[in-house]
């Protein structure tokens, strides 16, 4: 009883930590890691010695051979195929050319800096060509930057995890079996890399078929065969064949998502939350094992084999794999920079220590030493600073420009062409005939169809673009076009036309959708005016001075006289949101509703009504109404 009461006590204990260390980096936007190995070690061996991993005895290799398994299945589940086609020749350089200059880079620099044998260098190389899409994927969400280089890395970092681990196992084969000759270890590679994802496609296809079709399943159950699936695959895989059990569940990942299931959704949310929780667990439990002593007894050449990891080999890989491929030198500086080491090395290198000790080889707490020291260091020096970097080099998404209109509408045309008429792209997309055909008579690139289209949305190029805005003459369908774009490519900024009701509040909110332009908008309205000529199109500046100005702006807005469009702040252009706090030197560019008959006003030959006092908005500057009438014709 004491003693099954000791290991729920210890794994209590582990959950709690790992829960928490998760809540400490949500909260702080930053890799949840960094805290995941600060609590493992402060209450493992080393510190308070709360938690003994060593307890669990062989069912911690069984936790951690089934957890890598999900962590494995959930990034090939969130890898989609059609993104990956973008950057699918660096992927496939990063994963085999990549792969090879750091082997071959980090076992040199082992050997020589950190004065391990040569065959215990290469085994540590072999254990750090991975890089942690449970460090990837968290970073990338919190940092958020160009599409290109996000799916880039996403990519290389699901799909070199059992690369990876394979090559790990084969050059441990290899030191324990030292009559293991060149072709051995190559086809033992590629026997085990071949035979998982041939067994792993297969399953998913099967998987996928499955949840099609067994409809008299509830949505919670799927799950849980998905669950038993992905289980079932690995250890028969492993059965078969040892070690292609981590390319099988990648393999079936990707072919299931692949296969277009129904609720994709909710399997993606139920595998994330068993992701978190494995990654959470294994980490507090591998950190609470590990030696600091360990460490430290390395030596400064250690520390030095790690930087040149980090800044000499993995600059030479991108520079090599990525030749040719269009990007620019900032988002392969990024790519360079960021390459953090996750659970695969972690919990690889652990189980190598216990199994080159129990054969009788030297080295084992020094591979895990190094394999640890390259995690903390990758993570806290390039995890750290990703988003200073990101910013930096201006590839983040919100620094993204240009604009995505749903609705070709006249109010969405003249929108679009003032985006366009200060350099900025943009594209419009509407099932409207007549309006796209104005669209594309004003020299709009638009296209005719549904916005829920995903490959459409795909086609038009919403990763390029830095707004996403839906503002056709139903609020409902405004809300659903952008909840959809935001679950399936979380554009930088949303907007939508909506109701301001406490509902679609509470709601958008959640969702991250801003309302555009004022609280009350009649689209339908500012139509009628757009095509009436009733209105006039103008520019003013925020003075120093703000209070008075604004409110005097502020009154014509709340007045429905007064439509902001666009502001432009420190350079930069965006879509105006209800309820905007103006700040000094905003520059806005709005509508004026006029309502004198066309006539009259042409007899008059003003086009400002008398009811608004524009000298009370100062700096106001006339954009010339006939450079853009085609808009509204």
């Amino acid at each position: 009883m004491d003693g099954s009461f000791t290991l729920t006590l210890q794994i209590v204990i582990t959950v709690v930590a790992g829960i928490s260390a998760q809540v400490l980096g949500e909260f702080f936007k930053i890799p949840s890691i960094v805290f995941l190995l600060i609590f493992g070690i402060a209450i493992g061996r080393d510190g308070l010695e709360l938690l003994h991993p060593e307890l669990l005895g062989s069912g911690l290799e069984v936790l951690v051979a089934l957890s890598v398994a999900i962590i494995l299945f959930e990034g090939g589940l969130n890898l989609e195929l059609n993104k990956i086609g973008q950057v699918s020749g660096s992927i496939r350089n990063l994963v085999t050319i990549g792969t090879l200059i750091t082997f071959l880079g980090g076992g040199m620099a082992a050997h020589w800096f950190a004065e391990f044998p040569w065959q215990i260098a290469f085994l540590y190389a072999s254990l750090v060509v991975v890089t942690g899409p449970t460090v990837v994927g968290p970073l990338l969400k919190q940092v958020t930057v160009d599409k290109r280089v996000a799916t880039l890395l996403e990519g290389e970092g699901v799909l070199i995890d059992p690369v990876g681990a394979i090559l790990a196992v084969v050059v441990l084969n290899t030191i324990l079996n030292q009559s293991a000759n060149s072709l051995e270890i190559v086809s033992g590679l590629l026997l085990r890399l071949s035979f998982g994802a041939i067994l792993g496609g297969i399953s998913g296809w099967l998987l996928g078929t499955f949840q099609k079709k067994a409809n008299f399943l509830s949505d919670d159950l799927k799950n849980l065969v998905v669950l038993a699936g992905v289980w079932g695959t690995f250890g028969l895989s492993q059965m078969i064949i040892s070690e292609s059990g981590l390319m099988a569940t990648v393999t079936a990942g990707i072919v299931l998502r692949a296969a277009g299931i129904p609720e994709e959704r909710l399997l993606l949310r139920f595998k994330g939350q068993l992701t978190t929780l494995g990654v959470s667990v294994l980490f507090i439990l591998l950190a609470a094992d590990l030696s600091i002593a360990s460490i430290f007894a390395l030596g400064w050449g250690s520390v030095v084999t790690v930087l040149i990891l980090m800044f000499a080999v993995r600059p030479l890989s991108i520079l090599v794999c990525t030749w040719g491929n269009g990007m620019n030198w900032r988002q392969k500086f990024f790519l360079a920079w960021v390459a953090p080491r996750g659970i695969v090395s972690a919990s690889v290198a652990s189980l190598f220590a216990i199994l080159l000790t129990q054969n009788g080889i030297n080295g084992g707490s020094s591979i895990k030493g190094l394999v640890f020291l390259t995690i903390m260091m990758t993570v806290f020096l390039q995890g750290l600073t990703a988003g200073a970097i990101a910013r930096l080099l201006k590839i983040t998404l919100d620094q993204a420009s240009g604009a995505m209109i749903v609705g070709c509408n006249p109010l969405g045309r003249l929108i679009a062409s003032l985006i366009q008429a200060e350099g900025e792209s943009v594209v419009l997309i509407d099932t409207d005939k007549e309006d796209c055909e104005r669209a594309k008579q004003d020299n709009l690139s638009v296209y005719e169809s549904s916005a829920l289209d995903h490959e459409l949305l795909e086609k038009a190029g919403i990763d390029s673009f830095g707004t996403f805005i839906a503002l056709t003459t139903n609020a409902d369908v405004n809300l659903m076009i952008t909840q959809r774009a935001l679950e399936e490519f979380s554009p930088p900024r949303l907007f939508a036309v909506f109701p301001n009701d406490e509902e679609n509040k509470i709601k958008t909110n959640k969702q991250k959708i801003n309302q555009a332009f004022i609280s009350k908008l009649s689209v339908k309205d500012w139509n009628q005016y757009l095509k009436e000529g009733q209105f006039k199109l103008g520019k003013t500046i925020i003075k120093p001075q703000v209070e008075l100005q604004t409110v005097h702006l502020n009154s014509l807005i709340n007045s429905g006289e007064l439509l902001p469009l666009l502001l432009k702040r420190k350079g930069k252009l965006q879509i105006v949101g209800a309820g905007e706090e103006w700040q000094p030197n905003d520059e806005i560019i709005y509508l004026l509703h006029d309502s004198r008959p066309q006539l009259l006003k042409q007899l008059s030959g003003n086009t400002v009504s008398s009811r608004f006092s524009l000298s009370q908005l100062p700096e106001v500057e006339e954009i010339p109404i006939a450079t853009l009438m085609k808009v509204v014709n």
